[in-house]
């Protein structure tokens, strides 16, 4: 409940900063559909700067990652924008709620289609499985809301959900970025004994991505036995 209590609080927050923001959208006539449609847009240049990264790029220049990293987190922005532009524009509709939840899965799949490409050119094998992964996970929290909502239940609990998940991509992509220009690509922290490389700068951005999949699939089972609690409340 805290964990409601605190996202919420941050998400009043951050409505309160974008809300003048919105408002001037609004005035000029733009749409909630205009500013989903943008979001998605923006997302497949996400997939398209991996996709340059792994076919121009070589495994050791990281500023691909970065770059993408801070698009993740502007396009982010507009996952925020059009429920506000819906709310104070007084445009809110069910088929808009329908396009935003749709173009969002679809905004999802382009960027860990991008994140996908780029580890397996550059051949993180293991690290493009647990990506797939998370995509996997993140795919049923979404699904498990959805679907539960169908039958009358919220089911709006557990960690990673859309935001935290944008967040912890675009931040990590960006730190990995920022890393790789201090200490390089290449580096790699090597312990005796271990026959395996224990870090290498692309680790800034796999780790949380790894945690990502463990954590979003938690979150489907979790909503998962929620909703077969609250339906057998029902019975």
């Amino acid at each position: 409940m805290s964990q409601i209590v605190l996202r919420d609080r941050l998400q009043k927050g951050i409505y309160g900063i974008i809300d003048p923001v919105v408002r001037g959208l609004v005035k000029v006539g733009v749409t909630p559909n205009f500013v989903t449609t943008t979001g998605l847009v923006l997302n497949i240049g996400v997939a398209v700067v991996f996709i340059v990264g792994a076919e121009e790029g070589n495994r050791g220049d990281l500023s691909y990652v970065g770059w993408a990293g801070a698009l993740i987190l502007f396009a982010g922005l507009f996952d925020m924008l059009d429920g506000q532009v819906a709310r104070i524009g007084n445009m809110s509709s069910r088929f808009g709620a329908l396009y935003d939840s749709v173009l969002d899965r679809y905004s999802e799949m382009f960027m860990f289609l991008g994140i996908c490409y780029y580890l397996v050119a550059h051949h993180y094998f293991l690290s493009s499985l647990f990506a797939f992964i998370a995509l996997i996970g993140s795919m049923m929290v979404s699904y498990t809301r959805a679907r539960s909502e169908g039958l009358g239940i919220e089911n709006k609990g557990g960690l990673m959900q859309r935001p935290e998940r944008v967040v912890l991509t675009a931040v990590s992509a960006i730190a990995c970025g920022i890393t790789a220009s201090v200490i390089g690509g290449d580096y790699k922290l090597s312990v005796p004994g271990i026959p395996f490389h224990v870090f290498e700068t692309m680790s800034v951005f796999t780790i949380p991505i790894t945690v990502m999949a463990v954590l979003t699939n938690i979150t489907a089972i979790k909503r998962l036995m929620d909703a077969k609690k609250a339906l057998d409340n029902k019975v």
